[in-house]
């Protein structure tokens, strides 16, 4: 046997391997629709959509998880397809799921819309306010036959929510700047869903309207903001305490700033405030205390 002829043995054994693979993707696509019209084997590609399943009773038929779900404990000991920000399409495939529940951001669209393509049931949901948090619940309590138990899980939500605005009363807004990125300073804007959190806990977001998401912040706009109260989420656990003090270091710079003379910076665990999903009421009340902790009952 020549080279050539090598070489064009290897191109058709490559072929054939390929033919094989996508015959059997295809093979599981058509064996993938549960029989009971409920999904039996659940995939969840983000955090706090792993939270919501969970919440709605469904932990034996969550079969795997994105690698940063931790919440509750249990989900850590799920099978694991890839990140928030990049799921991994063949170990979701080699999972043979009945549904996957995804977000709609373009990262998890690419990989959502391969899935389509091959037959799998995907629910693919929009949660980056308060109100479509809501909406998603009950999606995906459709999706699942849990409607009873999203129906519950959105009162009980709101409940915790309205308990928080009446314990805070109908005092002064406290002015918040809200740290995305200490260098260059960049803050979170009116368009998001942390300045909803900031409203509920009982404060005011300095920032204005700007049409970036996460605008800028000059140091002249920093100091004609008067903020009263600064926070930043952790980057890491198990690191608040070293980060509060990194954090008080880099703003002391700005002592006149009535957030830093009065020593209220606050750098705080990340994922129950920013999974926007069932521990909803317990961010807040975290934020509360921050923002107005006089206010809150504790």
């Amino acid at each position: 046997m020549n080279k050539f002829q090598r070489q064009l043995l290897i191109m058709l054994c490559f072929a054939v391997a390929v033919v094989i693979t996508f015959s059997r993707l295809q093979s599981q696509s058509r064996n993938i629709k549960p029989q009971s019209g409920q999904p039996n084997r659940i995939v969840s590609l983000s955090p706090n959509l792993t939270e919501i399943l969970f919440e709605l009773g469904l932990d034996e038929k969550i079969i795997a998880v994105s690698d940063d779900s931790d919440y509750p404990p249990q989900a850590a000991k799920k099978n694991k397809v890839g990140t928030f920000w990049q799921p991994n399409t063949e170990a979701i495939i080699a999972c043979r799921p009945d549904l996957v529940v995804a977000e709609s951001f373009e990262q998890q669209k690419a990989v959502t819309e391969s899935l389509k393509k091959l037959g799998y049931e995907v629910l693919s949901l929009k949660i980056e306010k308060i109100e479509e948090l809501f909406t998603a619940i009950e999606k995906i309590g459709n999706a699942t036959g849990r409607r009873q138990q999203a129906d519950e899980l959105i009162k009980n939500i709101k409940a915790q929510l309205d308990s928080l605005r009446s314990k805070l009363g109908s005092s002064d807004k406290v002015k918040v700047l809200w740290v995305i990125q200490a260098e260059p300073l960049r803050a979170a804007g009116r368009s998001t869903f942390i300045n909803e959190l900031i409203e509920l806990a009982g404060g005011e977001n300095v920032i204005s309207d700007t049409i970036q998401q996460y605008p800028p912040i000059s140091t002249e706009e920093l100091l004609a903001s008067g903020v009263e109260v600064i926070i930043q989420s952790a980057m890491g656990k198990g690191r608040i305490e070293n980060e509060q003090k990194a954090a008080e270091a880099f703003w002391s710079k700005w002592g006149n700033l009535p957030a830093v003379k009065n020593r209220r910076i606050y750098v705080i665990e990340p994922d129950t405030i920013l999974r926007l999903g069932p521990r909803l009421p317990q961010g807040a009340e975290i934020i509360a205390r921050c923002i107005a902790a006089n206010q809150v009952n504790q």
